[in-house]
This record gives structure tokens, sequence and C-alpha cells, in this order.
């Protein structure tokens, strides 16, 4: 049995990519501001686990799925050491997209994996991106689009922002929002059958 810690359906469209199907979607309500001085490596580390750790608890009153592997990630954008929110509001979107504009950032990918035996396996995922110059009618249109809202930095690469984007080094499905090499190594690792699924994927 898979459970997928997470409401997103662009995680959900991934593991599906991959050959993988959930038994069970069980998204966790988590307070995800950041801690006082923690770094945005650290976050998207500590929330993918407590996503998994809350998931488990989830689980562990529904029989059905007794001994499940837990599938948990989290998104965190920055720049330099700066948190950058997952915008609800247009106002901290434009203030995303204006800082992102003709610069570096980074995007990291925390994902944890409760296996059967109540064991944690945890990955992280760095990716470094670069944005082209946004001009203004670039940020106005964008955030006219609504495609910014509940997402990490303000943008979601698998859309419209996917053009805005010079250079990426590292993980685009990390970016998206669940890195597919790395969560399947991990499930793999640990005994998941991986490769089940793959012949009615077509």
């Amino acid at each position: 049995m898979l459970v997928l810690a997470s409401a997103s359906p662009r995680r959900l469209a991934l593991l599906e990519q991959a050959g993988l199907k959930p038994d069970a979607l069980l998204p966790a309500d988590l307070d995800e501001a950041p801690r006082k001085a923690e770094r945005p490596r650290d976050l998207a580390r500590r929330l993918a686990r407590e996503k998994a750790q809350a998931a488990k608890e989830a689980a562990g009153t529904r029989p059905d799925l007794e001994g499940s592997y837990i599938v948990a990630a989290d998104t965190v954008v920055a720049v330099g050491r700066r948190i950058l929110p997952k915008a609800e509001i247009v106002d901290e979107a434009a203030a995303c997209l204006r800082l992102l504009s003709g610069r570096a950032h980074k995007v990291f990918t925390g994902v944890a994996l409760v296996t059967p035996s109540g064991a944690i396996r945890e990955r992280i995922v760095e990716t470094r991106l670069r944005f082209k110059r946004l001009s203004t009618e670039d940020i106005e249109l964008y955030l006219a689009s609504g495609e910014w809202r509940g997402k990490a930095g303000g943008y979601a690469i698998q859309g419209i922002a996917g053009s805005f984007v010079i250079k990426l080094v590292g993980s685009y499905t990390g970016v998206v929002g669940l890195p597919l090499y790395e969560t399947v190594s991990l499930l793999g690792g640990e005994g998941f059958p991986i490769r089940f699924g793959w012949m009615n994927t077509a």
C-alpha cells in the first residue's frame, strides 16, 4: 500500500507519471511558517518529515492502510537565506516575482518516506534556477493568470512561469513538487515494488 501525504494534484500527477498510484491521499494541515533563523534547506526537510509523521498517525486509524509506505514532500524557494512565501495574496506573489526577476534562486524539496516498519528515510534536493528579467507587463499578466496562488515563491514552473527560466541545474520534478528520482529510489530501497504498475501505464 502506498499513501501520499498531500492533496497536491501536481505531486499526485508526478507519482502517477512514475507508474505509482497511491492507495490513499492523507494531506496534513500544518503550520508551515519557518522557525526563527531556520535555513531554507532545514525547513523543507522538517516540513516533509512532519507531513509524513502526521499521515502516519492518520493511517494508523485505518486498518485498510496498515503496513503502508507513506510519502511526503515540501518545497521551499529561497533567495540566499531569505525564504519566499507560498503566495496566497496577489501582493505576496508580486513581491516574489520582483525579487526573482533577473536573478538566481534555489528551490529545496524535502522528501520523507515512512516505511511499513515505521522508520523514516529522507532526501533533500537542491535545484538552482535563474529567471529572465521580468517586465512590468510580464508580472502583471502572470498575476492575472492566477497560476501563482498557493505556490512557493509565487510561481508554478510547470505552467506559464516555465518560460521565465533561463537556466535550471538540478531536478525539474523537484521544483514542481516531488523529485521523482529520489522518491522512487527511496521506495525501491525499502522494498516497495516500484515497477509493478509499469505494464499498465500505456
